[in-house]
This record gives structure tokens, C-alpha cells and sequence, in this order.
């Protein structure tokens, strides 16, 4: 009896073992700025940028060493916000190359709105039920602007951290004056959330790929570290 006890045991943590090791580790809903002040070669260049930062392959072997899940969400002004692509489940290096391969060819939802920061947090928020066996809840936004419309971001930090969210931020300087230190300010929020810049549209590529690999590591090396490994 007590050897089948020991071994009732053993099995049980091995179990427990492989459970956890399969288990989603975050959930990312990348959410895309697509208002007014983003031209059509502009939109171009973060979907690009953003399906060439899935295929890198530091990125995609995060993604999949982690079971991550990812979404990506278009947003502008006040309830104009979609989800472009549902929750996809990063089990394969192949199921990263469909999710990028849709990235890259999702058509524009709208073209000549305003920017609700708090409006498009508010939205994704609320698509995380699907997701919700995922340790980590993260949701990446990059924009070129400030919130001029709706609830101001500021407003819905506290509320989103309370419920476990982390909001990292990618701001494209060029629009904006000092658009970083606005993020910083008022629209990143969580454990180790953070924001990095990418001083025009060109740069956007280079910089998300930095901020997935960073996002789904949650891992808190500098943007030079980061420079040298990507």
C-alpha cells in the first residue's frame, strides 16, 4: 500500500508537471491605431511590421514555448473598435505563420476617425473571457496620438490593473508632440508594463518586434539588450 501511495504521488506531480508546462502563459491582444492621422501607406507598415515581427524567429519561439494566445484588434474613435482577428492559440510555429499571414493581409476597417485610447482599452478588456485559462493578460497598444475622444485612459488603469490586466504601449512619434512620455504617463499600466518609441512609421517594424519578444517573455531587459538580441 505504501508503495502505490509513493507512486500515486509521483504520477500526480508528473501530471501536475505536464499540466502547467502546457498551460497558456499569456494571452496578447495586439490593437492597432487606425484613426484619421494614419495614412494608407501608414496602416501598410504596422500590419507588415507586424507580421514580420510574428515570423521572427525569437518572437515565434516565444509564442510557442509559452502556448501564448494572441488576437488583433483595430481601433480609432468612439465605438469603432473590431476585433479584425479572434484569439488564435500558438501551439505550432505554423499556427504563428496563418496568424501572421492573416495579419498581413486584414483589410482596414475605417479611415477618417478620431483616436479613443480608453475606448479601444475598454473594448479589448472585454475579449479576454475566451482566453481566461491564460496566467498573463496583456494587451499591446501602438498609436500615433493622443486620446481625443471618449474616456480618457487615465480614468481606466487602476480598474484594468485590479483585474489583472497589463497595458504596454508603442508610441510612433511624428504627430504628436512627446507621444512616449503621454503613454508613459497616462495609458501604460500593470507589472512591468512599459512603453517604447519608435520615432516614425519606418522604425514601427524594428520596434514591435522588440516589444512582442519583450511583451510574451515578460522578461524586463533594456531596449539596448534588446537591440543586440533582435
Amino acid at each position: 500500500m505504501k508503495q502505490i501511495s509513493i507512486l500515486s504521488v509521483a504520477l500526480g506531480s508528473l501530471l501536475s508537471f505536464t499540466s502547467g508546462a502546457k498551460a497558456c502563459e499569456v494571452a496578447l491582444a495586439l490593437t492597432v491605431d487606425i484613426s484619421g492621422s494614419v495614412d494608407a501607406q501608414e496602416y501598410q507598415l504596422q500590419m507588415h511590421g507586424l507580421a514580420g515581427a510574428l515570423r521572427d524567429s525569437t518572437v515565434s519561439q516565444a509564442l510557442v514555448s509559452r502556448k501564448a494566445a494572441v488576437m488583433l484588434v483595430q481601433w480609432t474613435g468612439t465605438s469603432r473598435q473590431v476585433v479584425s482577428l479572434t484569439w488564435q492559440r500558438m501551439a505550432t510555429f505554423d499556427d504563428v505563420e496563418s496568424f501572421a499571414n492573416k495579419v498581413e493581409s486584414t483589410p482596414r476597417q475605417w479611415r477618417n476617425f478620431s483616436t479613443a485610447i480608453g475606448d479601444a482599452l475598454t473594448f479589448t478588456s472585454g475579449q479576454f473571457s475566451a482566453v481566461s485559462d491564460c496566467k498573463r493578460k496583456v494587451i499591446d497598444v501602438s498609436g500615433d496620438g493622443y486620446s481625443n475622444e471618449g474616456v480618457e485612459p487615465l480614468a481606466l488603469r487602476q480598474h484594468l490593473v485590479d483585474d489583472g490586466f497589463t497595458i504596454n504601449g508603442l508610441a510612433i512619434e511624428g504627430s504628436s508632440d512627446n507621444l512616449t512620455k503621454y503613454y508613459r504617463d497616462y495609458v501604460i499600466a500593470g507589472p512591468k508594463a512599459f512603453v517604447m518609441t519608435a520615432n516614425t512609421f519606418d522604425e514601427y517594424p524594428k520596434r514591435i518586434k522588440q516589444k512582442l519578444f519583450k511583451e510574451v517573455t515578460n522578461q524586463i531587459a533594456g531596449l539596448k539588450s534588446l537591440d543586440n538580441r533582435l
